[in-house]
């Protein structure tokens, strides 16, 4: 877990450009947000400079917590307080229990009046929003309380597109970096076993990829003496799903639209059958390991750190095979296979798929709350919350070109896990953006290989699987009913079509199914809110 957050801390310093990082210039003061009459609250609100307020405020935040430190004496948090004069007092729910609090939270009616890395599912922000659970937040953003977040919104209009709801109004933030690649942990080779077996060109396509595999199975790839070796290992298939599908030209788990805007139910189109057919020999020659949907991550990782694993997923290799950082165990190519232009990758969207801030009908100052998030959307508050607050693990070489460079850990110790004491910004996805100039001069030589290998790997063949896109109210309860029964379908037949339990000469059985159960209703519903 400690490793998955690294991971989360590196792939969040990506490159946005520079451009974004400026304020844009704000409105008159004491207009109101809402266009026309000024409120108490806001009177005392500054559109520029701080503090924010003049006037002490106390907001309830409710939010997920890693646990790693009480959120009172985060030095961040005690920087964003000092700086705008806002103190929050934290309502806090562990990561695993997190969205049952939420739910139960919007259930009760008793509301925080911020919710912080929020995790709001496009259905639950159309939802409370229409009901005047959440607020609509445009009005603040064009009213001149949000010039950093206006300015990427400007510059960036598909971005507001694409968290605007169908009634025309924002109910909550993104994470935005356009420049992420990974939606999901890539998959790796282990390059001891290409030194062993003298491979010295990755394979390039299904055929090779299965020779490969085959070879690490036969030939005692790990030289022990023993066939113990795991040629492809996974933990149900998640981790490699989205990797693998995209050797057959699809680039979206559930619905992709492909570049015509033609929306695809991906479980029943022949590339899934091409993925579930190859997965299927693997199966059936050892390749694949037999323990794949009954093992966890941990079990996955024990098996690499004991040298048997020759392919795998993860964010980076030293996760599963132990070791440190670095560029012997290089990412896997997509292989292409019979389908036309494969293969492809379904690349992360540049921004979060689900809301990460909201504020909500309980709180007292929008107009100061809409500017405290603002700042996480600058490049000074950016840093902030990235990279705690100057002089505590970096310092500036230049802060004209804001290069930085590392200072010791405070008591020695592991560099990532210290951060998770002093920022929020750790195995959450908070509101905010992210941008090179973040680390400039922070970036290992590993930092630079990964760019490297997606840039020539990945980046060449990537597509973002789906916009993030609002269905109606009815719209949404129809396609969450469906979608329930049709992943819980789906997932189970995926097993057995993998396992040999169903033959894939019953494929076409299983699509009718599916239509049965209203797979092409799902294409209709998102096809709509696609156009729209």
């Amino acid at each position: 877990m400690m490793k998955l957050r690294k991971a989360s801390a590196v792939l969040l310093c990506l490159t946005l450009a520079t451009s974004l990082l400026a304020a844009c210039g704000s409105s008159k003061e004491g207009e109101s947000a809402a266009g026309g009459n000024t409120s108490e609250a806001a009177k005392d609100v500054k559109k520029e400079g701080f503090p924010i307020v003049s006037q002490p405020l106390t907001l309830k935040m409710m939010s997920q917590d890693a646990g790693l430190a009480d959120w009172n004496k985060m030095p961040v948090l005690q920087e964003m307080e000092k700086l705008t004069g806002i103190k929050m007092e934290y309502q806090l729910s562990p990561l695993d229990s997190y969205e049952t609090k939420k739910n139960l939270v919007f259930a009760s009616g008793n509301l925080p009046d911020v919710f912080f890395a929020a995790d709001l599912k496009p259905a639950e922000q159309v939802t409370y929003g229409t009901q005047g659970v959440l607020i609509p937040l445009d009005p603040y953003i064009d009213g001149g309380y949000a010039p950093n977040l206006k300015k990427i919104f400007d510059e960036h209009p598909e971005i507001r597109k694409s968290f605007t709801t169908p009634d025309g109004h924002i109910y909550a933030l993104p994470n935005i970096d356009l420049s992420a690649v990974w939606y999901r942990g890539p998959m790796w080779y282990n390059g001891k076993f290409l030194k062993k077996l003298g491979v010295t060109e990755l394979p390039k396509t299904t055929d090779e990829l299965y020779t490969y595999l085959k070879r690490v199975k036969d030939e005692d790839a790990n030289g022990n003496g023993k066939q113990d070796e795991v040629p492809l290992a996974s933990v149900k298939l998640d981790d490699l799903r989205m990797y693998f599908l995209g050797f057959w030209g699809i680039y979206g788990e559930a619905y992709y639209a492909d570049k015509e805007g033609k929306v695809h139910y991906t479980p029943q189109e022949e590339g899934y059958k091409g993925y579930l057919t190859f997965m299927n020999k693997l199966w059936k020659d050892n390749l694949l390991d037999h323990e794949t949907f009954s093992q966890t991550d941990e079990q996955k990782k024990a098996k690499g750190k004991n040298n048997q694993v020759a392919l795998f997923s993860d964010y980076f290799p030293y996760f599963t095979l132990g070791g440190e950082p670095s560029e012997d165990n290089p990412m896997m190519t997509p292989v292409k296979s019979e389908i036309a232009d494969s293969p492809v990758y379904g690349k992360h969207p540049g921004l979060s798929t689900r809301g990460t801030f909201a504020i909500t009908s309980s709180n007292p100052n929008p107009e100061a709350t809409m500017r405290w998030v603002d700042y996480i959307y600058s490049y000074e508050g950016a840093t902030l919350f990235s990279q705690g607050p100057e002089n505590l693990l970096w310092k500036y070489k230049n802060k004209d070109t804001h290069e930085k460079e590392w200072l010791p850990v405070p008591g020695g110790g592991d560099r990532e896990e210290y951060k998770g004491t002093i920022t929020p910004n750790y195995a959450i996805l908070i509101p905010g953006m992210n941008s090179s100039e973040l680390t400039k001069g922070l970036r290992s030589t590993f930092d630079e290989w990964i760019d490297k290998e997606n840039k020539e790997k990945l980046v060449p063949i990537a597509k973002s699987p789906f916009p993030n896109v609002y269905l109606t109210d009815a719209e949404q309860t129809e396609a969450t009913a469906l979608l329930s029964d049709l992943n819980t379908y789906v997932i189970q037949m995926e097993a057995k079509f993998v396992t040999g339990q169903e033959p894939l000469s019953n494929w076409d059985k299983y699509v009718a199914q599916l239509k049965k159960m209203g797979s092409d209703r799902i294409v209709e519903l998102y096809q709509a809110a696609h156009d729209r």
